[in-house]
């Protein structure tokens, strides 16, 4: 895992891209949530596909950051990538107590004394 920030963001052309170093998790977590990778002259050019709708450009934007920060990599999403109705206050807000249930142990556990 690098310890350089991932940015995600949409690009001059319109685009929506991700600039930083990244090694092969992070890379494979991108093609899940979209992303495309291209070879360019400076190293590769990370991208979702063109013309899919602003709506499932930030869903998905916002998907590949969930997931990247849920891996502990750094990440910073353009803030305009957030889809519409979630804003960085509710999607951060402290959920309540998980509800905790006894479990069963599993079949041929015998508890040592």
């Amino acid at each position: 895992m690098s310890s350089a920030f991932v940015r995600i963001l949409r690009g001059r052309g319109g685009q929506v891209e991700v600039e930083g170093a990244l090694d092969d998790l992070a890379a494979g977590i991108l093609r899940r949530a979209g992303f495309m990778t291209f070879p360019t002259l400076s190293g590769q050019w990370i991208r979702l596909p063109f013309d899919m709708g602003e709506a499932w450009e930030n869903q998905h934007a916002s998907w590949a950051a969930d997931m990247l920060t849920a891996a502990r990599y750094p990440v910073e999403l353009d803030p305009a990538l957030r889809p519409s109705g979630i804003s960085t206050a509710s999607a951060s807000a402290p959920r309540g107590e998980a509800a905790m249930t006894a479990q069963p142990p599993p079949p041929g556990h015998r508890r040592s004394h």
